[in-house]
């Protein structure tokens, strides 16, 4: 019988634990939940804007206006592949960094994609 208050106890301390590790998971995803979106437009051979400046955590979307397949390619950072016409394609930006990026179907289509560290 002396053992049901160092067990309740003990049922307690593991409750608050555990809610502890749950909330802290929590803030850890609000961090990247809470990113805004960009949109890069893919229309003329060209992408739009040509230089786009975003925050470690927003999403970037790639929407293809033109009558052909392109991608959005940097070098080790991120690859759409092909992207339909009339297609998305969307990344979350997880790394500060600069990226210039380009179309692998037509490398005269450039830009560059700023990611900027959260303050």
């Amino acid at each position: 019988m002396r053992s049901m208050p160092i067990d309740r106890a003990r049922s307690a301390a593991l409750r608050r634990a555990a809610c502890g590790i749950v909330a802290v998971a929590a803030i850890g995803a609000a961090d990247f939940a809470a990113g805004a979106t960009h949109t890069v437009t893919i229309e003329g051979m060209r992408f739009a804007p040509p230089s786009l400046t975003v925050e470690q955590g927003d999403t970037i979307v790639w929407v293809n206006h033109d009558l052909v397949a392109h991608t959005a390619t940097a070098a080790r950072t991120f690859d759409s592949h092909e992207i339909a016409p009339q297609a998305s394609w969307a990344y979350v930006a997880r790394r500060p960094g600069r990226y210039a990026y380009a179309c692998a179907l037509h490398p005269t289509m450039k830009a560059v994609l700023i990611v900027r560290g959260k303050r």
